[in-house]
């Protein structure tokens, strides 16, 4: 089974918090699960919200960044 563990990315935030997910099907389900809040793969840099690390058996660790979708911007 993988684990995904979250890295909130907020600028706002000094301390990072981070949240294991274990029962996730892919990182953007793991961070919509520890955030409720539905995130993607590409975005400005100012929209990024968490890193997710994840690690498949027999394969080397790997990190996706998850942005807020444009839409959801503040205007």
């Amino acid at each position: 089974m993988t684990s995904y563990r979250i890295v909130d990315c907020r600028t706002d935030v000094i301390d990072p918090a981070e949240v294991i997910v274990d029962n996730a099907s892919s990182p953007e389900d793991a961070a919509l699960k520890a955030l409720g809040e539905v995130l993607v793969r590409s975005g400005r840099k100012s929209d990024l919200r968490v890193r997710v690390y994840f690690q498949h058996p027999g394969q080397v660790m790997s990190m996706v960044r998850l942005y807020a979708k444009a839409a959801d911007r503040p205007v």
